[in-house]
């Protein structure tokens, strides 16, 4: 055997699975498709926009035209690099809502609750301003801080949101997760603090843990109804590598299922028209996608200083010098500084929107880009969408990106949910502390107001805010990919622990909790291995 245990893919979740299964002594190997993290811009928080479309860092996939996005293609962005796509994100740190957990339980995913997975999350993590360490860590090797730098716009939108009636949070990721507050970040001192710099680095001095980059893995390898290694491309030479106990995939919520379903372990029908032999017949490979999709209400700016105008000019070097000697500073941004967690109906039992503050505004016509004038932007979420859509091989090649179909407002549920959510980002615009501060509504406009023309608008301008989760959905039902233990129904030796487990979307961003998902795989694997 060439390890005890190999790992595909060194993302959010795959570096910790890495790191926590080398400490009992076992042998891991790491295998990551992409490059080392080596590009200046993923260690700077504001070079995300830089990476956004970047050629090698970055997977570049993108979804199939659909009604609910206007017939539109949208740029799915996915990191291909030591971290995954915590070395392009946002680094925002947002745990998710203790009713999504206690969810997942009452679904029949035993040993999940939220009494179940804080401990985790509190393991992971050393919160500097940690006051309730109940529920936050201190001595985790995941480095979370509040912002270094906020511009006075986001603390005019803290007070707006405040008088349009939503309750101040200390802490979004302690007690209270409903109502609005200061955003987390997961940095590094100055830099960003991706699972590659923060996982992964404290693990590479152990000489039981290899990892390889720039390998593809293209096939898993079985043995019957076991897995025992798996086929990779690395620099033009095909390989192979064996585990002597397990094989887990922590692709992603793409490369997971599409991983699966090209080593003939998915929905038999589909595997036999793409010309895959079948393994396993599984049904639920590929199925469940969700996503949060957005669509943002934009303000143009005066009086006040906004992100547009600190990244030009004379104000762009200033800031590039705070960054450097300060460790402060426009450069210390990710992308969103301010949320708020609220319900789009009262009689709701947790939040199902996300309201995310950025103090800049994009332009349009140029994806990512910012406009030249000082901007402000709401991107209105709603966290808990029941649309549901596909990710499927579309051959047996493994190098043939898979079909992705989110099938985004399809359920008219996450219209409504949408619209409630524009109607509270415009009262808080409206409120005395920040309207002062408007000179005009520039997206979707002022004259945009009906229900029917506020639905084109979230079709044709809205986009997505990269949180694809659900496509190896864990459970016990005949839908289900992976159990409670994250072991592949059907199969031996093989788990999948990755964003794909989730049987739904958490209420927010999702690197948090699939940092949590790879500690309890490896917590899950060290006890089985035990037994």
């Amino acid at each position: 055997m060439d390890a005890d245990y190999i790992v595909v893919g060194a993302g959010s979740a795959g570096c910790v699975v890495a790191s926590r299964l080398s400490e009992t002594g076992a042998s891991v190997v790491l295998l990551e498709a992409g490059p080392p993290d080596t590009n200046p811009w993923i260690h700077i928080p504001a070079g995300v926009l830089k990476l956004l479309y970047h050629p090698v860092v970055n997977w570049n996939y993108s979804s199939e035209p659909s009604d609910g996005s206007g017939g539109r293609r949208i740029h799915w962005p996915r990191g291909k690099t030591l971290g995954g796509s915590s070395s392009i994100n946002g680094m925002l740190y947002v745990r998710g809502n203790p009713a999504d957990f206690d969810g997942w339980a009452q679904m029949g995913c035993r040993g999940w609750s939220f009494d179940d997975v804080l401990p985790l999350f509190r393991k992971s993590e050393s919160y500097k301003q940690a006051a309730d360490t109940d529920y936050r860590g201190t001595g985790g090797p995941l480095k979370v801080e509040d912002y270094r730098t906020i511009l006075p716009l986001t603390h005019r939108f803290i007070e707006a949101a405040q008088q349009a009636g939503f309750p101040f949070s200390k802490d979004l990721n302690g007690r209270q997760q409903e109502g609005v507050g200061y955003s987390q970040m997961t940095r590094k001192g100055k830099w960003r603090g991706s699972t590659a710099q923060t996982f992964l680095k404290e693990a590479r001095s152990r000489p039981n843990l290899r990892v390889e980059t720039e390998a593809i893995a293209t096939k898993l390898l079985f043995e019957g109804k076991r897995c025992v290694g798996v086929a990779y491309r690395q620099r033009g030479q095909d390989k192979e590598l064996r585990a002597g106990r397990e094989v887990i995939l922590s692709g992603g919520a793409i490369n997971s299922p599409h991983l699966l379903q090209i080593s003939g372990v998915g929905p038999a029908a589909h595997l036999q028209s793409i010309g895959v032999p079948v393994v396993h017949d599984l049904r639920g490979v590929g199925a469940n996608l969700q996503d949060h999709y957005v669509a943002r209400v934009s303000h143009r700016v005066r009086d006040s200083i906004s992100i547009n105008k600190l990244a030009r000019g004379v104000r762009l070097v200033r800031e590039v010098a705070k960054f450097f000697t300060a460790g402060n500073g426009a450069l210390t941004f990710g992308v969103t500084t301010a949320q708020v967690f609220c319900r789009s109906r009262p009689e709701l039992a947790s939040p199902d929107l996300q309201l995310l503050f950025t103090p800049a505004s994009y332009d349009n016509a140029k994806f990512g880009e910012l406009e030249r004038e000082d901007g402000m932007t709401v991107a209105i979420c709603p966290v808990r969408p029941d649309s549901r859509g596909t990710i499927m091989a579309r051959s047996a090649d493994p190098f043939e990106k898979a079909a992705i179909a989110p099938n985004y407002l399809s359920d008219p549920a996450d219209i409504q949910v949408l619209l409630a959510g524009t109607r509270f980002t415009r009262e808080i615009f409206a409120s005395p502390a920040i309207a002062k501060h408007s000179v005009v509504e520039t997206l979707p406009g002022p004259d945009v107001t009906s229900d029917a023309a506020l639905t084109q608008f979230f079709k044709d301008y809205g986009t997505t805010i990269y949180h694809p989760v659900g496509t190896c959905r864990m459970g016990e039902g005949p839908a289900a990919v992976v159990d409670s233990r994250l072991r592949v129904h059907g199969i031996a030796g093989l788990r999948v622990a990755d964003a794909s487990i989730m049987p739904t979307l958490t209420t927010g961003n999702t690197n948090a909790p699939t940092i949590m998902i790879g500690e309890k795989a490896a917590v899950m694997i060290k006890e089985d291995a035990a037994a």
